[in-house]
This record gives structure tokens, C-alpha cells and sequence, in this order.
């Protein structure tokens, strides 16, 4: 399993729900993703610990990283990626191998 995490940090946060919106429109329901989350940076948590330098995070869960690799050139992500991109002042990706996913 691969967990694919992407921070989006937006040079205008009135973009924030659109692209909320685009991430619903256009990463949801692909092929081999076990789950998909979409959320705003939670600002009231302000620890030390805490990273809160982004406005969206996106979280998609893919059985395999041959259906990530498959999503990445699909052309509703590359939609996605065209219609949002210029709203972007920086975007940080994360991808981690799963050893296990369970209900928590």
C-alpha cells in the first residue's frame, strides 16, 4: 500500500474551498484508492510540534504503487493539476510505503 500525502500552501486562502472542491471533483474514486481525505490546515492546534504551513491537506490511500503510479498520469489528476496549479505558492508531497493500514 502507498499513502500519498499532499500539502497545498495558496497564494490567495480564498481558494481554499475551491480547490477543496477540484480535489472532490477530480481525486476521488480511482482505480485501486482504498480512501480519500481533503481538509484544511487545523489552526487551532498550535504546538510546537505541529507544521502548519499549508492551507489543504489531501490524503489518498492506493492498494499498490502501480494504481498510484496509474492515478499520476490519469487525465482527471492531470485535470486537477491544469485547472489549480496557478493557485499554488508551494506544494509538498509525501509518499510512504504501508506496512499496515487498519481501523483505528
Amino acid at each position: 500500500m502507498l499513502s500519498h500525502a499532499v500539502y497545498f500552501t495558496l497564494k490567495d486562502k480564498d481558494s481554499i474551498d475551491p480547490l477543496i472542491d477540484s480535489c472532490r471533483t477530480h481525486l476521488t474514486d480511482h482505480p485501486g484508492a482504498i480512501s480519500f481525505a481533503v481538509g484544511r490546515c487545523a489552526v487551532e492546534y498550535d504546538r510546537q510540534v505541529n507544521d502548519r504551513a499549508f492551507d489543504v491537506a489531501l490524503e489518498i490511500i492506493f492498494e499498490s504503487h502501480a494504481a498510484h503510479d496509474t492515478y499520476q498520469t490519469s487525465d482527471r489528476h492531470l485535470q486537477f493539476i491544469g485547472d489549480n496549479a496557478e493557485k499554488w505558492a508551494q506544494v509538498r508531497v509525501f509518499d510512504v510505503t504501508l506496512d499496515t493500514l487498519t481501523k483505528a
